[in-house]
């Protein structure tokens, strides 16, 4: 393709919203263009990579034997209310009416309409296991979109579905998208890790990210010194937590009174004991569908912090949303002295799994100026849960290593479903015995429009992009260092040509321009391989810059096609 003839309207100013280096330059370099919050279209150069991306996918996808459908993108409310979805997404969805006053909502996933397509075609476990996949655009309403393409409300996702006779059958399928998935980044050139994952509104037994690793990464994933185990934050667990810190010497179990004393801080030098011996009592609001709301008291240790994923999906909640004092007093309970005992009975509790036979604790009375010395859980019936944030420095649950936490970009998520969908959709087919059973299902995505984004965080310096192999718009770019001379624009015409023939995508810059203009087109643009024609043509060489480094290299004219055929074999 030559520049002339191609849209690439590449600008000196970055926007004014934007602050990640992905954003600031697919604008600056022509490959995106806003049209609205969270709203973008795609140029040439943009739809190019787009394509790269989605043939990537595809071509892995159909390798491993899943076949790609078409879904309508408009989906009926009806499906949403049957899966038990419609609440629990929330204002995400953007519902409308027909002009006949029908529900409908764009599709930001396509679980129910997977569901409801296959209930009706496949009715036999001969007919299974199947894995359909569409790659197409889906909406989200975010209440706050930002970052350019890695949080927009449009965007182009791959999502797939598995559908088996058996748990057995489900799980082959998980492991293979997981192999799938991890053949795509590679292809794409990523650093990435796989990590355990909330299954958040989807739901489902298990789940597990593709993780980018970028520091302007919107997620926390915890990683391992020593192995491969990491975790999204919002599911990592750790070690058994240990406390060197003696015990406290608690003769009698009572009331003890502590004027003024609230923080976990203060309450450890009032009693001279470490925090680990404390209970800290975290009170939220949980909320359900048919707006049912429940006072939740979340107990853990004094030296941990509540990781708020964990603590709503231990009550299968909506969501937690924070008591006023109000509230709280009118529930029987005190800011800064509330414990876990004692309670009402429409107060739920739910204990951190690190207090599991704990004895010797201390936590508040339910009573202003008073808190609980002697608490003992050994052999009482409550409710444990993984509620705890993992922090740095924790013990791994794998090895004997050290856990740390960086940022990543998600840009895959696999789920076991389970039955969670068929069996509300009522989707099933005959076993060998003749019986109805739900599908068991497995659900796979992928944000393709989001992996242009995270290539870029991951692969550019302070001049523009460096795309990877797969995923560039062109594999070559030439420039012409003066089109006014004959010779110069002779040589970058017969190179294109020869390169065209071969079949290699390539950028030709035959514009009338200064030669520094084009050179700062290329860095910003980022193709990972260019050949400048210019004054060293008189001695028989060309100069060849590799964009990831920018290291430059003088090849003899008659050896440069070779040369890049060879670095791009």
């Amino acid at each position: 393709m030559r520049f002339t003839q191609l849209l690439i309207p590449t600008s000196k100013e970055a926007p004014s919203d934007a602050v990640l280096a992905s954003h600031i330059y697919l604008m600056r370099a022509g490959y995106i263009q806003s049209v609205g919050s969270g709203l973008y279209n795609f140029l040439p150069l943009g739809k190019r990579v787009l394509d790269n991306v989605r043939r990537v996918a595809k071509e892995e996808l159909d390798r491993a034997g899943c076949q790609e459908v078409d879904l309508s993108f408009v989906t009926p409310v009806s499906l949403w209310k049957e899966s038990g979805r419609f609440e629990k997404y929330g204002k995400e969805l953007l519902r409308f009416k027909d002009r006949k006053n029908n529900d409908f909502v764009l599709g930001p996933t396509h679980e129910e309409m997977m569901v409801n397509m296959v209930s009706q075609t496949v009715r036999s476990y001969k007919q299974l296991p199947i894995n359909l996949y569409q790659i197409k655009t889906k909406f989200r309403d975010e209440i706050r979109p930002r970052f350019g393409l890695m949080r927009g409300r449009e965007f182009l996702m791959k999502d797939g579905y598995s559908f088996a006779s058996s748990e057995d059958g489900m799980k082959a399928d998980f492991d293979l998208m997981e192999k799938t998935y991890s053949r795509i980044f590679k292809r794409l050139g990523l650093n990435y890790r796989i990590v355990e994952a909330d299954s958040g509104a989807i739901g489902g037994s298990a789940s597990k990210e593709f993780m980018v690793i970028a520091d302007s990464g919107e997620d926390t994933i915890v990683i391992c010194d020593n192995c491969e185990y990491a975790a999204n934050i919002e599911a990592a667990k750790r070690a058994m937590v240990a406390c060197d810190a003696d015990e406290p010497e608690i003769s009698i179990s009572s009331k003890f009174q502590t004027i003024d004393i609230k923080s976990i801080d203060d309450l450890s030098a009032f009693f001279h004991v470490d925090p680990y011996y404390l209970i800290k009592t975290v009170a939220k609001k949980a909320l359900y569908d048919g707006g049912e709301s429940k006072i939740v008291l979340f107990a853990l240790r004094g030296s941990d912090e509540l990781e708020e994923t964990k603590a709503c999906n231990s009550i299968d909640a909506n969501e937690l949303v924070d008591i006023n004092e109000e509230e709280l007093r009118i529930a029987g309970l005190v800011a800064g002295y509330m414990g876990p005992s004692n309670l009402s009975e429409e107060i739920i509790v739910v204990y951190d799994e690190g207090l599991r036979d704990g004895r010797s604790l201390i936590c508040g009375a339910n009573e202003e100026n008073y808190h609980f010395v002697g608490y003992d859980l050994r052999g009482v019936e409550v409710t444990y849960k993984d509620l705890v944030a993992v922090q740095s420095g924790d013990g791994c649950p794998k090895c004997n290593g050290k856990l740390k936490h960086t940022k990543g970009i998600e840009v895959g998520h696999i789920f076991q479903l389970g039955t969670k969908y068929s069996s509300a959709l009522k989707a099933e087919f005959l076993d060998e015995n003749g019986k109805s059973k739900p599908f068991m299902m497995g659900t796979y995505g992928i944000g393709i429009s989001r992996l242009l984004a995270a290539i870029i965080e991951q692969n550019h310096d302070d001049r523009g992009c460096i795309w990877t192999k797969e995923s560039s718009p062109f594999a070559v770019h030439i420039i012409i260092s003066n089109i006014k001379k004959e010779e110069e624009l002779e040589a970058g015409e017969e190179l294109y040509s020869d390169l065209r023939s071969r079949g290699i995508e390539v950028l030709l810059d035959d514009r009338k321009e200064r030669f520094g203009f084009k050179i700062k087109d290329f860095e910003l643009i980022g193709v990972p391989l260019a050949v400048v024609v210019g004054k060293n043509l008189t001695d028989g060489k060309m100069e060849i810059i590799t964009r990831d480094g920018l290291d430059k290299v003088e090849i003899k004219s008659s050896d440069v096609l070779d040369e890049i055929l060879r670095r791009l074999s």
